[in-house]
């Protein structure tokens, strides 16, 4: 992955961030930078788990891999969420 593919990759998980915390019904607990960093992370994370099933490079806009780092920011969401609750 060059320069450009890691920056695209933290715009991308920015975005990635916030829809993933709009698909969780009710009121998030956590700041906006934690958002942006789970949405970054589920951004990676996606790429690699679309390329792994073979459905990361498709013709026109990749849903699949879409779809799949929008769940996985949703998770992290809930995740830090509750992991920040138990304090």
């Amino acid at each position: 992955m060059d320069i450009s593919g890691i920056i695209s990759a933290i715009v991308i998980g920015v975005i990635i961030g916030v829809l993933g915390r709009l698909v969780i019904p009710g009121r998030q607990r956590i700041g906006i930078i934690w958002t942006i960093l789970v949405g970054i992370a589920a951004a990676f994370v996606g790429t690699a788990v679309a390329a792994a099933f073979d459905v990361a490079d498709t013709n026109g806009i990749d849903w699949i891999e879409l779809a799949i780092q929008i769940g996985l920011a949703a998770l992290g969401v809930v995740g830090v969420e509750r992991a920040k609750g138990r304090r």
